[in-house]
């Protein structure tokens, strides 16, 4: 029973990992063509749940003509476009200021902000990609 069990966790978290990777895959998409979503961390998201579920889609992804150069640059060291910082920054703060204000619990505030400020400082800490105009 033990084994049968880890099998069904293991299947389970691999398809929701491939919806999670789909759903930032989708989110990234709509970051190209809206201002309001951060493409670059959706898409880096996606690579990250395609690698643990399906070494296809992951391929496929880091490979893809028009999405894969945003994955690739993070992933050989080349950094994160500062606009893509901006706006992954931007949108979790507004969204834990958000969810800070809507929820009471003051231990719930305390774990929102403190990763705010963790996700943060890693997302700076990143190099910045420039690009030439």
């Amino acid at each position: 029973m033990h084994c049968s069990s880890r099998a069904i966790t293991e299947s389970t978290v691999r398809y929701l990992l491939l919806a999670l990777g789909w759903l930032s895959v989708a989110l990234g998409v709509l970051g190209i063509f809206l201002p309001v979503l951060p493409t670059t961390p959706f898409l880096l998201l996606a690579a990250a749940c395609f690698a643990r579920s399906s070494p296809r889609f992951h391929e496929w992804l880091v490979n893809h003509p028009k999405l894969g150069p945003w994955i690739r640059d993070y992933l050989n060291g080349e950094g994160i476009p500062l606009k893509g910082k901006v706006y992954a920054i931007g949108l979790m703060w507004a969204s834990i200021g958000l969810s800070c204000y809507l929820v009471p619990l003051f231990w719930a505030r305390v774990f929102m902000l403190t990763s705010a400020v963790l996700v943060s400082v890693y997302i700076l800490k990143q190099k910045t990609l420039r690009r030439p105009f």
